[in-house]
């Protein structure tokens, strides 16, 4: 019997192509064939989008991909950093891992209640935003915001997750105020939960917060907190659902920047 690594060089590259991007990187260190095979461009070309109109569009968006050397250096360059597109309302990467689409949608391609009049909410730019605006709360006791996204963007046959992204300057009236979260694709079921957007509130705890999900620090150094789940089966075309609310309690809140809701892959 034929020893897997005496195979051809294409023979393993159709294996490889088979497999996921992290597989290719663990068989690549078997041998010199195996790490020719694991680079080559058929087995990324695989890993990548197959729409060559999503590659045509973020590559016009963003030239220097468009002399990337190799298909795997495409797809590392499309999971490293995030493309902004749709007028810097969005913005689009592969996850690492899986080559699924993940999206984040810009605090303003979300509907924020009362987010068109200033003495509420302001649009501020910030540089460690990926985005050209996000939206910073002045003072509101209404916090309405929702986002919506079609799952034809998204990879079919993939668990997603959507998270709020945000942070937390000089802010008040959420620390003793569990906030409602909620996913659901449209005319299913929605799953709601409470959580605490405040960061701190182990060190201030409070008997309406005590035990509820508490944001986490990301990468980038913003905060986020998952929302909820969903599937996407990729049979149909549908609207998912993504809502943050508080409009209960009537305190007064201010602090919080807002930078979007991102979809990912669980």
């Amino acid at each position: 019997m034929t020893e897997i690594q005496e195979l051809p060089e294409g023979c393993i590259a159709a294996i490889l192509s088979r497999t996921t991007p992290v597989d290719a990187g663990r068989f690549s260190v078997i041998s010199k064939t195996f790490r020719s095979a694991a680079d080559s461009d058929a087995v990324w070309n695989q890993f990548l989008p197959s729409d060559s109109n999503f590659i045509a569009s973020v590559v016009s968006h963003s030239p220097s991909l468009g002399n990337a050397p190799t298909k795997k250096a495409l797809y590392l360059a499309l999971s490293d950093h995030p493309i902004i597109i749709d007028n810097g309302h969005k913005s689009v990467q592969l996850d690492r891992k899986t080559g699924k689409f993940r999206y984040m949608l810009a605090a303003r391609s979300l509907t924020i209640i009362w987010s068109d009049h200033d003495q509420y909410w302001d649009w501020i730019e910030l540089p460690e935003s990926r985005f050209p605006e996000v939206a910073e709360l002045r003072d509101v006791c209404w916090f309405d915001i929702q986002g919506t996204i079609n799952t034809v963007a998204l990879s079919p046959n993939t668990e997603y997750a959507a998270y709020l992204v945000f942070k937390m300057v000089g802010a008040r009236g959420f620390q003793n105020r569990p906030i409602e979260l909620s996913v659901f694709v449209e005319g299913g079921h929605s799953n709601t939960k409470n959580v605490c957007l405040d960061p701190d509130v182990e060190g201030r705890s409070h008997d309406r917060v005590v035990g509820l999900e508490c944001p986490n620090v990301r990468s980038d150094g913003w905060l986020e907190i998952e929302m909820g789940e969903f599937f996407n089966s990729g049979i149909e075309n549908e609207e998912v659902h993504m809502k943050v609310l508080e409009t209960k309690g009537g305190n007064w809140k201010r602090g919080f920047i807002v930078e979007g809701i991102e979809v990912r892959p669980k």
